[in-house]
């Protein structure tokens, strides 16, 4: 490991494991760094706003990594890839829910990802993004409000730390009892309008952020273009006009987040409705957006991958797939895996719903152990990292090319300008706070 990567390490391990100075002082340092670098946190929504124009084809889907665990080893793995295959089209992000239990809040995963693409030598843009900033159902009016200011709170400091695309998920407020569908997405959209706007105020100046909404709770029925319709028309009514609208738009095809998992923990086949995802990312792109996105994806069989480009989804979004990758290698500590699943066991048991088996409890909870064992995961040893990491790449080129994201590097620097932010201090707590957590499935 030469000087550079030795340092970049030693930020990163101050960044996820240190005190609140050195965690502070470590982003700062890696923030600099990347900029004096050309690496620059950057919107893609002139990208897709570009795409909806019809200046850039509709035929490649943008890949966005939800990396839970050994994020600076992973994030790594990716740009390398990256680089050799001309990829500038790709997403790091991270939901609410998840910065709640792997212990990655704002500021950490992006310093992390940034002192990533600093490692491999990567340049231009870098697109980190709040995923599932999401509304918890409440029948409770003050609930509510605390609520809707806990994630402007949340959006505030992810801005700040270079998240500057956010995916605003308030479809957990539709409310399917009504009759009509402009009134079962009434919730949704003002919910979604209120936090777009808040946003639009809070950007940097010079950067539009890039802003998704979801019209349909992953897991529940698939979306209809009346569903997209009835959303987008209550939410530009209530956008403030100066205002630029959603980037995309999230929607149901029959996925389910983490796949569905069997009572040996295998997992079930999951029929995608590749007509839905193409009709409504037709429908996205009369109301300007650069078309739809799919959750819940990185567990379906090989041979979907290439129908997403084809099915013209814009963003597709891949967590528990490399999660298993890791876990489930053969090299992975044994005993570090025991002790992961006897936290769970000990701690998770109130999550166990009837009848699960271990595997199935195991397999579904487990994402909540990467939080607790941090510091275990940086003590495993390099040359087990190093297998870990070549399943990984192998992964990840598969999905370059089956996404149709190669060579697009060049694409994306000409649609995309470099804005920099300078930061003289860090106004936001880094520790882990409350307001992260969340009963999203991710």
């Amino acid at each position: 490991m030469d000087n550079n990567i030795s340092q970049l390490n030693s930020l990163v391990q101050n960044l996820t494991l240190g005190q609140e100075e050195e965690k502070e002082a470590a982003f700062l340092q890696i923030w600099t760094q990347a900029h004096r670098a050309g690496i620059f946190p950057a919107s893609i929504h002139d990208l897709y706003i570009q795409r909806a124009e019809g200046k850039v084809p509709v035929d490649f889907t943008v890949p966005a990594f939800n990396l839970r665990g050994l994020t600076f080893d992973l994030a790594r793995t990716i740009f390398k890839v990256a680089l050799q295959k001309k990829v500038g089209a790709l997403i790091f992000e991270l939901a609410r829910s998840e910065m709640a239990y792997t212990s990655q809040p704002p500021h950490e995963y992006a310093g992390v990802i940034l002192a990533a693409a600093l490692s491999t030598g990567f340049e231009g843009p870098v697109f980190i993004q709040g995923d599932h900033f999401h509304f918890r159902v409440s029948e409770d009016r003050a609930n509510s409000q605390q609520e809707l200011n806990s994630i402007k709170n949340l959006s505030v400091e992810a801005i700040d730390a270079g998240f500057f695309n956010i995916d605003i998920d308030a479809s957990t407020l539709v409310d399917y009892s009504q009759q009509e569908i402009q009134d079962q997405q009434k919730p949704n959209y003002l919910a979604t309008a209120d936090l777009a706007n808040f946003i639009r105020q809070n950007q940097p100046k010079g950067i539009e952020i890039s802003l998704g909404g979801e019209i349909g709770h992953i897991g529940g029925k698939n979306s209809t273009k009346e569903e997209l319709q009835a959303f987008m028309d209550g939410f530009l009514e209530n956008l403030n006009q100066d205002y630029a609208s959603l980037s995309k738009i999230s929607i149901q095809t029959g996925t389910h987040h983490g796949g569905v998992v069997l009572a040996d923990g295998t997992l079930a086949e999951v029929p995608v409705d590749f007509d839905v995802l193409k009709r409504l990312a037709r429908v996205a792109r009369e109301y300007k957006m650069g078309g739809t996105v799919q959750h819940g994806a990185s567990t379906l069989p090989e041979e979907y991958f290439s129908q997403f480009p084809q099915a013209e989804a814009v963003e597709i979004h891949l967590a528990t797939e490399f999660q298993n990758i890791i876990l489930d290698h053969p090299l992975f500590p044994a005993e570090l895996l025991k002790q992961m699943y006897q936290y769970l066991d000990q701690e998770k048991s109130a999550d166990r719903k009837e009848g699960q088996t271990d595997k199935q409890f195991h397999y579904k909870m487990r994402k909540t152990a990467w939080g607790p064992f941090k510091e275990q995961l940086w003590e495993i040893p390099q040359d087990v990292r190093e297998k870990l990491l070549d399943s990984v790449s192998q992964k990840v080129k598969f999905l370059f090319k089956k996404l149709n994201v190669i060579n697009t590097q060049e694409m994306v620097r000409k649609s995309i300008k470099p804005r920099i932010i300078e930061k003289d201090y860090i106004k936001q707590n880094l520790s882990k706070d409350s307001r992260f957590v969340s009963s999203d499935p991710d």
